[in-house]
This record gives structure tokens, sequence and C-alpha cells, in this order.
């Protein structure tokens, strides 16, 4: 899993998967691209106004948290 973010375009993209198939990308919302397969594996989530997004808490940081072992990391978001 891979996220990256492009500041001069506020995007965001988290992949998912290498895409070893054709996928199409299905529009949710003005903010939100979903990259998809034929058989409906999600390879990618795109997030435009990306800053907005990935605010959440304001905080400036990314949480990643292992459900299983409780472990916690953090990571500044670029402003």
């Amino acid at each position: 899993m891979k996220l990256t973010y492009d500041p001069k375009h506020n995007v965001a993209y988290l992949r998912l998967k290498e895409a070893t198939a054709q996928v199409d990308t299905i529009r949710v919302s003005d903010e939100l691209n979903v990259d998809l397969a034929p058989d409906g594996t999600v390879y990618g989530i795109e997030l435009l106004n990306a800053n907005f997004q990935l605010a959440g808490d304001h905080t400036g940081q990314l949480i990643v948290v292992n459900e299983s072992s409780g472990q916690t990391s953090t990571l500044p978001l670029p402003g």
C-alpha cells in the first residue's frame, strides 16, 4: 500500500495494489474516485481536495493504527 500526495494539484492517491489488469475509474463524488478492476478488486482511491480530506482531526498527521496489536504510527502531512 502506498499513499502519495501532489501538493501542486492537491491530490492524494492511496494505491492498494499495482494495477495488473485494466481498471475503470468510478467517480464517487466531486472529491473521490475509485479505481476498480472488472472483478471488483479495488486498486486505488484518489482524493481530490486532499489536504482538507486528510486533515481529519486537524492535527496535521496521518495516523496508522494496527488494530490487532494496538500499535500506532503517525506521520506529518505535507502542509
